[in-house]
């Protein structure tokens, strides 16, 4: 198994195509990009695959359930775009994800899809499991059912899709699963929710010792219902500990720059981090339950020695 690996993260801008052939040139482009310079697991961002509602109009990429619905329409004719490129380059490709009607436990709504390729071809899905207000309340996207784990020869790998990097249990059965690698698509409006995920982010390879590879939409696109504005720098993290950067960011973009983020990460340095860190985070995780049945509630007055 590859112990080191070069990773690409992306923050992504959506752009307007008026054919389909025009998204396939600057996908192709991206991922030859990142292959070109030596990038073995490429993550697009979350709702990455939103930029194609364009191709059916400006009216339907206006509407919220146009918007949707478009998108998904396309999503056989994606999983194969990314499978050529990932077998033409020989790399691993998180798709840029969006919607996908198709969930047998979703009564008909969509789920949130990102897909992960690799050179021979798709190795699985992930859905998003905890929705955000937006979608809740105004797109009516389902969460999903379940976690996955991707074994692959670069390491054990896992999603976390935006909001989902924000709660902890999740990473923590991630990682309890062996997973190595830690993908987190997002899309952001605002910098506080950008802000958000990067924090959880960050925790989640601290907790659980692991890599955690943050992708975002960045840049306005005002033509498409739910992503006009979008906020965010591709970073990829990990904990800071004996074998990682002290800060915990191997590296990082500009604020809403759009294009690669870079870096080296070893998963030999995972087993050695969980296994004789600093801190042993991952280790020590089941110590906190013998603490969260004993509460003391302590009032104004003034406790005597």
């Amino acid at each position: 198994m590859t112990k080191t690996i070069r990773i690409a993260a992306a923050a992504y801008p959506l752009d307007w195509f008026d054919t389909f052939a025009a998204y396939e040139a600057k996908i192709a482009r991206w991922v030859a990009e990142a292959a070109g310079q030596g990038a073995r697991l490429l993550v697009f961002p979350e709702y990455g695959g939103m930029e194609l509602a364009s191709l059916g109009g400006e009216a339907v990429a206006r509407d919220l359930e146009g918007a949707l619905r478009e998108v998904d329409s396309h999503r056989a004719a994606v999983l194969d775009l990314h499978a050529r490129l990932a077998a033409e380059h020989g790399v691993h490709i998180l798709t840029g994800s969006g919607p996908a009607y198709d969930a047998p436990h979703a009564g008909g709504r969509p789920v949130n899809r990102a897909s992960l390729i690799g050179p021979k071809g798709l190795l699985g899905h992930q859905d998003k499991a905890m929705m955000t207000r937006f979608e809740r309340e105004d797109w009516d996207v389902v969460a999903g059912d379940g976690l996955s784990v991707f074994d692959t020869d670069l390491g054990r790998i896992g999603v976390l899709i935006c909001y989902d990097s924000e709660f902890p249990l999740l990473g923590r059965v991630l990682a309890e699963a062996g997973v190595e690698i830690l993908l987190v698509p997002s899309a952001t409006e605002a910098l506080a929710g950008f802000t958000r995920v990067r924090v959880g982010a960050m925790a989640r390879a601290l907790e659980g010792q692991m890599i955690a590879v943050h992708a975002p939409v960045v840049g306005p696109a005002p033509w498409c219902a739910g992503m006009e504005e979008n906020t965010g720098r591709a970073s990829i993290y990990g904990p800071p500990d004996r074998g990682f950067p002290p800060t915990g960011i191997f590296a990082e973009g500009g604020l809403g720059e759009a294009g690669w983020v870079y870096a080296d990460v070893s998963t030999a340095a995972v087993a050695d981090v969980r296994a004789d860190g600093v801190v042993l985070n991952f280790r020590h995780w089941p110590e906190q339950e013998a603490q969260l049945s004993r509460i003391t509630r302590l009032g104004a007055g003034v406790v005597k020695a």
